[in-house]
């Protein structure tokens, strides 16, 4: 018979083995990718004349309604291929009615969601009147809000066919006859004539490079340059431009370089004054679609409307870009953004208001992964896998690793334990909160009762001492640091005792109906209390405000309790970088009536984002009797159905989790 701890041992030594044919594998793997993708960038000189890249595969979705006859999560739109959710379902004339997701609406096609609080019946504004808006029924169904567009298609005169999971949608050739621009006193605007309406999108890019003037002297030094960068916004249309258009905005070619001054002896200027960067640096037309490339100056951003008679879209330049908008979602969820002031200050706020008593709706936290605790992903993305209606961006993690860096518990399982004495928000299913600072205590108990402190559960934060790692975490462990010593459980016994050598060298398969206790430091002189064969029991403690409820998440600072400021980021053990930081945040808090509230504050105009100190204010404002800060920066997040309601997909981080709103409707 086969000993547990022999059969242990004979897996540790395979996954040494196995570790050193995959970084083998890897090598070779590398190279040839190496070589592939430098003979593609070579290959590569017409940027403009390019294919927009392909849509990486959506999974196939279930139907979203029983009943219903054609669905799915593709659309052709003129040609290109994008994600977005539909279907289609037998009228009682025996036609079709077509529903799109309000996502992709307002993203893939430019129309705008005005006001409502009907969450039946949205209003929409796109080449028409404002005064008497078009009004499209909504429904709720898999995470998506769906607008129903079969008449809007035949006004607008579309085309749509059905092909397997995708839709196929045709609008038509549209010319841009026109592009005009003009100046105000803090903004620009730019006019696009349009001969008919069109779909239009607007990404964001990135930070415009400054090239330095450059001098004609090989010994000189480059000059510094004093004009701030820009960063590029992308306005894409699907229509034709006229080719004197194009060419009126085609860059043109570099400066020469500049002289050197006749007399050497003249001093060379160490700072170069930069004439600033046109608005719009170029317009492409590339197939059927004009590309308006801009270049705003950080903290402005472009605000687009459309108006008909004649088919125009206006484009504003504006430190406050931010559309005010207050849309009843759903039943029991809001979506809400303005500007809300502390002091002298005004910040854009992007906020969804949820009522935690509103029939079929639930909180979950909701990972990157399923199966384990390492990696991270675009929260869109992981709000649609759980198939969320609404998230926001969660707690901590370490962005080399990708492991947690503070609490999640679901219903009452510890996936990461807590760090440092940090907030954290606890709830339940009947939509009751608890915010606080929280601490796990965790003892390892050894067969002649030592009490050994185990300091962090399933955590990338490390430190001397003991730490514990469940399945929860994953099937494996690789060590974090160097020359710990891992310690098998299974079935509340040690099983084995192994050297964890260098860091990221071995991985330690974590038993199913066990864990692993990793020794750091000087923990390692424990190791003797603990030879295999012996028995230890683990015994958990949290504070019994936080122990009445299931889910808990953590992050931090906490900025409000009973709407008194509580903010303590010293104390919580963050950075005086971190404290100092003008950032974009994100928040959670719960308000007098009793509602939560999820936000993403993010610039000022024409500046950064707020302090901890003003972000505290910022909740108070709002209305928040308690206040959390969550991860912020490029993590900050908000999802509603399908889109990013505060940035660009493109600029928003990989998180490692988050908070899932989820919305079963009545039927």
């Amino acid at each position: 018979m086969v000993k547990k701890s022999d059969l242990y041992k004979k897996e540790y030594c395979n996954a040494i083995a196995n570790k050193s044919i995959h970084s083998f594998a890897k090598i070779l793997l590398l190279s040839v990718i190496a070589t592939v993708f430098s003979s593609t960038i070579n290959s590569n000189t017409t940027y403009a004349q390019q294919s927009p890249p392909p849509v990486k595969p959506v999974p196939t979705l279930p139907p979203p309604l029983p009943g219903v006859s054609f669905w799915g999560n593709q659309i052709i739109l003129n040609g290109r291929t994008l994600s977005g959710t539909w279907f289609q379902r037998r009228t009682t004339t025996n036609s079709f009615s077509t529903h799109l997701s309000d996502g992709a609406l307002k993203q893939l096609i430019g129309v705008d969601l005005l006001n409502t609080p009907h969450p039946a019946k949205q209003p929409i504004q796109w080449f028409s009147s404002t005064a008497k808006p078009i009004v499209l029924t909504s429904l709720l169904a898999s995470g998506y809000r769906y607008l129903d567009i079969t008449n809007f298609v035949k006004t607008s005169r579309w085309q749509i066919q059905v092909s397997g999971n995708t839709l196929v949608i045709s609008t038509g050739i549209t010319k841009v006859t026109n592009i005009r621009q003009s100046k105000q006193l803090t903004t620009e605007q730019i006019e696009v004539d349009l001969d008919r309406s069109t779909p239009w999108q607007v990404s964001q890019g990135s930070a415009v490079k400054k090239t330095p003037v450059k001098l004609d002297d090989p010994d000189s030094l480059s000059p510094k340059l004093t004009t701030p960068a820009n960063r590029e916004w992308i306005i894409t249309l699907d229509g034709i431009a006229d080719p004197v258009l194009i060419q009126r905005y085609t860059p043109p070619p570099s400066p020469a370089p500049t002289p050197l001054p006749i007399l050497k002896q003249l001093p060379i200027p160490t700072s170069v004054p930069e004439p600033p960067d046109p608005l719009i640096t170029s317009v492409e037309q590339v197939n059927n679609q004009t590309i308006i490339r801009l270049s705003v100056p950080f903290g402005s951003a472009p605000q687009i409307s459309t108006s008909p008679n004649p088919n125009r879209l206006t484009i504003n330049i504006r430190p406050d870009a931010l559309v005010q908008r207050d849309i009843t979602w759903a039943q029991g969820l809001r979506w809400r953004s303005q500007y809300v002031g502390v002091g002298q200050e005004r910040f854009p706020v992007v906020w969804l208001e949820i009522n935690p008593r509103t029939v079929g709706l639930k909180l979950k936290p909701i990972v990157a992964n399923l199966g384990t605790l390492v990696g991270s992903a675009p929260l869109i993305a992981t709000a649609q896998r759980y198939l969320a209606v609404a998230a926001i961006n969660g707690g901590y993690f370490n962005r080399n690793n990708r492991y947690p860096l503070g609490a999640i518990r679901e219903n009452n399982q510890w996936l990461s334990g807590p760090i440092l004495n940090r907030g954290a928000i606890a709830w339940n299913d009947s939509g009751q909160f608890y915010f606080g600072r929280l601490t796990l205590e965790e003892t390892l108990i050894t067969a002649n009762n030592q009490r050994l402190p185990v300091l962090f559960l399933n955590s990338g934060y490390v430190q001397n001492g003991i730490s514990r790692y469940t399945p929860t975490w994953g099937t494996t462990y690789i060590p974090i640091t160097d020359n710990e010593i891992i310690l098998v459980v299974q079935k509340n016994q040690i099983i084995n005792q192994l050297p964890g050598g260098m860091a990221n060298q071995i991985v330690i398969p974590i038993p199913a109906d066990g864990y692993l206790i990793t020794l750091r430091g000087n923990a390692a002189t424990t190791a003797s209390l603990l030879p295999p064969g012996s028995l230890i029991r683990i015994e958990s403690k949290i504070p019994a405000d936080f122990n009445r409820y299931p889910n808990i998440i953590g992050a931090g600072p906490l900025l409000l309790q009973n709407r008194q400021i509580v903010l303590d980021a010293k104390g919580e053990k963050f950075s005086d970088a971190f404290i100092a930081e003008k950032a974009i945040r994100s928040a959670i808090c719960t308000t007098a009536t009793g509602n939560l509230a999820i936000a993403a504050v993010h610039n000022r105009p024409g500046g950064a984002g707020p302090t901890l100190a003003e972000h505290a204010q910022l909740m108070q404002q709002m209305g928040c009797v308690n206040a959390l800060n969550l991860d912020g920066g490029s993590s900050t997040s908000l999802y509603l159905g399908g889109q990013l309601l505060d940035r660009s997909p493109s600029t928003a981080a990989r998180v490692h989790n988050g908070i899932g709103i989820f919305l079963q409707p009545r039927r």
